[in-house]
């Protein structure tokens, strides 16, 4: 198997103030902060606007680092059962990306203000993507 290198740059990271645990999914959270995005991607804002809800791509930058043990693991939610991590919503993963749902809560400038954050601080953003809603249970991105 050709294993290609790729090449990401982040175009922005996540602050928040929160210093205890970070939720475990987007879905739970209630947690607030900001993407803070990198003024050359300015214009790549334009048309956000509070109320909308962006699908946030990261980088897992503080996770264990992925070696073969983690190709199956024990998520809480398993009640103990061992899963495959692609089964998971693990950070440990082969490739150490990620992917969250956020309400816009207010736009200034490239500093995007949301909520159901669960990402910690300085986590890098690779991409934001509007968020279509759901269709017959499957997520569908617009653009």
């Amino acid at each position: 198997m050709d294993k290609s290198k790729v090449e990401l740059t982040a175009i922005g990271y996540v602050r928040v103030a929160e210093k205890g645990k970070v939720p475990r999914s987007w879905r739970s959270s209630d947690l607030e902060g900001e993407l803070v995005i990198d003024e050359a991607y300015s214009e790549g804002l334009a048309n956000i606007a509070p109320g909308e809800r962006l699908v946030v791509v990261f980088l897992f930058h503080e996770s264990d680092t992925f070696t073969e043990e983690f190709l199956t693991q024990r998520p809480r939610s398993a009640e103990g059962q061992k899963r495959g991590v692609f089964s998971t919503l693990s950070p440990v993963r082969p490739n150490a990306v990620g992917v969250s749902i956020v309400d816009v809560t207010a736009v200034s400038g490239t500093t995007l203000r949301v909520r159901h954050l669960d990402m910690r601080n300085g986590t890098p953003v690779l991409d934001l993507k509007p968020w279509r809603g759901d269709v017959a249970g499957v997520a569908t991105f617009g653009g």
